[in-house]
């Protein structure tokens, strides 16, 4: 295990957990992989929780997403490109909502009413 990545995960735990925005902070601070980070926090015991596009770690209800109203047809076109093995990778999720310019939950809401599942999970949680 590299030793500064668990310090660094550590230095964020917050009631046993890492927030997805904390560890992806690590990731760009230490210039690691996100697998690297979610691998450290597993080895360490430490749940990832608050996943950036809803998908887990928020409490009772786990998921917050919830299918968008309308999504655009450009949106579903890009969405549907970036299947791989059936899924829309994480990481290709957030270079979509990027290239749109929408918030990462959106991006998860509109996936969610074309029903594409969305992982892996850059830090493997899923």
């Amino acid at each position: 295990m590299n030793e500064q990545i668990a310090a660094a995960v550590q230095e964020q735990v917050q009631e046993g957990m890492l927030g997805c925005a904390a560890a992806f902070r690590i990731v760009k601070d230490l210039d690691v992989s996100p697998l690297e980070v979610g691998r450290t926090a597993d080895a360490l015991e430490v749940r990832l929780n608050r996943c950036q596009l809803g998908l887990f770690g928020y409490g009772e209800r786990k998921s917050i997403v919830e299918p968008a109203e309308e999504v655009l047809p450009e949106l579903e076109q890009a969405i549907r490109k970036g299947i791989s093995s059936g899924r829309l990778p994480c990481d290709v999720a957030w270079a979509i909502a990027a290239q749109f310019g929408m918030p990462k939950r959106h991006l998860a809401n509109a996936a969610e009413k074309i029903e594409i599942r969305i992982g892996p999970c850059q830090l493997g949680a899923f």
